[in-house]
């Protein structure tokens, strides 16, 4: 019987060890050659591959197929062995014995050593080096080539000088650029050029006035122009760069320029959707964060870019442009109110580009607003009170006013009135006290927006009138205030503003000037004189139980007004042929009237211009105070008046030496501890009156001890045993000076 054929399994491939078996033991591996026992009893020693056939790999196929090739076809060898050298120095080891050795890991045949922190330090310095550093000579040659012809070649260079600059603004990077800029001048020579002369030659590289003859009202799209494919990735780059440029700059005047040139590529940043959109968010930050200047060009760009593709980029940037309204509207004070005005308006005009998304919006913002004042009347809690008497609530409220005032007409948003006055009349409703009578000022400015603008009559009126009503004017108030209150940037009063006098006396004057423009916004209506009734019935009883003059003067003028107002509009209507339910003749009449003037609106349009200027002068008179140097009074210290005392202590020789001087020093120091006191109130805020009184006892009880104790106090002091001579001796020498010493007639 044939023994079988063993071989080493290390040697053995996966098919070698199947068709071999598994009858191969460790004791029969003796050496490459084995012995094989026929049955004849001879003994031959045989390779392993003559008697088990070796499978060959693809590699070795291959190879026998390129030397058959190299015997049939020796020209085209040849030519392969002059042109694809990789096609004929390939591995020949088979991948078949490979595969199951690469499925685990293998030593290494040498071990990799470590390298230290300056062998990594060497190519990133040799990197660095190869950067060119960008020089004025390089800018001006620049600038000239580009001003006599533009080439695709000398734009990639610009375009890669303006990545380096903008490279050195978020400092160190890992990318590598071909220039380098350094120098801050060279920085701003580089930026300044390409602001200046890379739109005047894209045009002409693109050759776009060509294509703006053809079509002089429509935007042309540089995507259109032929030469767009070859300069795409230039353009692309230095797009990105002015939005890297943009984030990174501080200084208002700079990004001003840069936002200006933005305004220019604008067309450019609409053929490339990723660069327009991340443009957009920086549009919106400095349109809600900038200044005066940059927020208005950031507002043109964004217009610019949502008129020409609204459905690809208006409904996204209406909902950026409304949450970093209600980001940056939490705060509010004089200097913050005119830039939450401007946004206000802008957002009215985005919103006016589409009234469909508008609408979108719109409802879900206002009913947003509607499910805060919902929690907060169910709930009746601290913190839901606070979700809706905030400044983000009201601004949103005014701001919602404003769109549906400023695109009236509109079918597609006129459903959206009712519901957002219901919420501005919740908001009224929710804390109906003294405290909060600011906000509802706020709210009662809005209807009266909403309602003149949309032609919806809005019952404002009685919110006003029941201020007077619950607000006792008769009774004096208990502190003074040192400056008025500025209902225009306050929502909520404390308690201690609700006993100041400026309280009362603002209340009045707001209740006047919203009044007088609720009354104005429905002067030439027919229906005047049965609105301003009720109106004028509670004006007579107020009139009648305040005795306080100052309120009594505007209400009484107020109540005059209107007065005369209803009376000509009664006149009128008295000539009028038509009968009241014919809308068309009634629509005519107002027109006419309104045409002609009313004694109302002719006095609330001077009123007006006097107010506008008495704001202007209030605004403009604290920037006066805040930029004078106002010289500070120093007043002596009492510390001064003591050392003073014990000079002139030891100049007499007083016989009472017992302590009847001291309590006239304590009063004195007394007195001059309450005048202090006295000025520092006058500065900040007055104690309340009822305490004044008590003070001035006190104080009026301090002066008097003062002034009796000024003339005891000399007396008690006067040298009787000093004869006139040693008196006028010491009155004349030099080492010592005496104020205000009077010599009396007896000496």
């Amino acid at each position: 019987m044939a023994s079988k054929h063993k071989r080493k399994l290390k040697d053995l491939s996966v098919d070698e060890f199947l068709v071999s078996g598994f009858d191969s033991d460790g004791d029969d591996s003796d050496s490459d050659g084995e012995e094989h026992i026929q049955q004849n009893g001879k003994k031959k020693k045989t390779d392993p591959q003559e008697t088990i056939p070796k499978k060959k790999g693809k590699a070795t196929e291959h190879k026998d197929q390129l030397a058959r090739l190299q015997a049939k076809d020796p020209e085209f060898y040849k030519f392969l062995k002059a042109n694809d050298q990789k096609l004929l120095n390939f591995d020949d080891s088979d991948s078949s014995e490979d595969e199951d050795e690469e499925k685990y890991h293998t030593l290494p045949s040498e071990l990799e050593e470590a390298k230290s922190d300056e062998d990594e330090d060497v190519p990133a310095k040799s990197k660095k080096a190869e950067s060119i550093p960008v020089t004025e000579k390089m800018i001006a040659e620049w600038k000239a080539a580009l001003r006599a012809e533009p080439s695709q070649r000398l734009f990639r260079e610009v375009t890669q000088a303006f990545k380096g600059a903008v490279a050195t603004t978020k400092g160190e990077s890992d990318d590598q650029c071909r220039y380098v800029v350094s120098d801050s001048a060279v920085f701003n020579s580089l930026v300044l050029f390409c602001i200046r002369d890379i739109p005047v030659a894209l045009q002409r590289m693109l050759d776009l006035k060509s294509l703006e003859k053809q079509d002089q009202k429509k935007l042309i799209l540089p995507s259109s122009s032929k030469r767009w494919q070859k300069n795409m990735l230039d353009i692309k780059m230095y797009l990105s760069g002015l939005i890297q440029l943009l984030s990174s700059l501080t200084q208002a005047t700079v990004i001003a320029a840069v936002l200006r040139h933005i305004h220019q590529m604008v067309p450019y940043y609409l053929c490339l959707a990723k660069q327009c959109r991340i443009l957009l968010k920086h549009l919106v930050k400095q349109w809600s964060t900038g200044e005066e200047t940059v927020r208005v060009l950031a507002f043109l760009a964004l217009s610019k870019i949502c008129r020409h593709k609204q459905d690809v980029y208006l409904s996204v940037v209406l909902k950026q442009m409304y949450i970093a309204y209600v980001q940056n509207c939490k705060f509010t004070s004089p200097t913050i109110l005119p830039l939450i005005s401007f946004m206000q308006r802008t957002l009215s005009e985005m919103y006016a580009l589409d009234t469909q998304v508008s609408y979108q919006h719109g409802f879900i913002y206002i009913r947003q607003l509607a499910i805060h004042l919902r929690n907060a009347m169910t709930m009746k809690k601290k913190e839901t009170y606070q979700s809706v008497y905030n400044w983000q609530y009201v601004h949103c409220l005014h701001l919602w006013c404003r769109v549906l005032s400023t695109l009236y007409p509109s079918e597609i948003l006129e459903p959206l009135i009712y519901p957002l006055c219901q919420v501005i009349l919740g908001c009224i409703k929710l804390v109906p006290i003294a405290r909060y009578y600011p906000l509802r000022l706020h709210c009662v400015r809005a209807l009266t927006l909403l309602s003149s603008s949309t032609r919806t009559f809005v019952p404002v009126l009685p919110f006003l009138l029941e201020i007077l009503q619950q607000e006792d004017f008769n009774k004096k108030p208990g502190r003074m205030s040192a400056k008025p209150i500025n209902f225009d940037v306050v929502l909520k009063l404390s308690k201690t503003n609700l006993q100041e006098k400026a309280f009362k006396d603002g209340l009045i004057e707001q209740i006047y000037d919203l009044m007088l423009e609720y009354f104005h916004t429905q002067a030439c209506t027919i229906g005047f004189p049965e609105l301003a009734l009720p109106t004028v019935i509670q004006l007579k009883a107020f009139l009648k139980e305040c005795k306080v003059a100052n309120h009594c003067k505007p209400i009484r003028q107020l109540l005059e007004k209107i007065q005369e107002n209803s009376g000509h509009i009664t006149s009128r209507r008295q000539r009028a042929a038509f009968a009241v339910a014919d809308g068309t003749a009634v629509t005519a009449w107002e027109k006419q009237t309104r045409e002609e003037g009313t004694p109302l609106t002719k006095y609330y349009i001077q009123w007006k211009k006097l107010r506008e200027k008495e704001v202007q002068m209030e605004i403009s008179g604290k920037e006066r105070m805040m930029d004078l140097n106002l010289p500070e009074i120093n007043r002596k210290l009492i510390k001064e008046k003591k050392k003073d005392k014990k000079e002139f202590k030891g100049l007499f020789e007083s016989d009472s030496d017992d302590d009847g001087t001291e309590p006239v020093l304590k009063i004195k120091e007394k007195a001059g501890e309450g005048d202090s006191d006295e000025d520092d109130g006058e500065l900040e805020d007055l104690s309340d009156l009822s305490g004044d009184d008590d003070d001035d006892d006190d104080y009026g009880g301090e002066e008097d001890s003062d002034d009796d104790d000024e003339p005891s106090g000399s007396k008690g002091k006067a040298p009787k045993k000093l004869s006139s001579v040693d008196l006028q001796e010491i009155a004349e020498g030099d080492e010592d000076v005496v104020e205000d010493l009077e010599l009396s007639d007896q000496d």
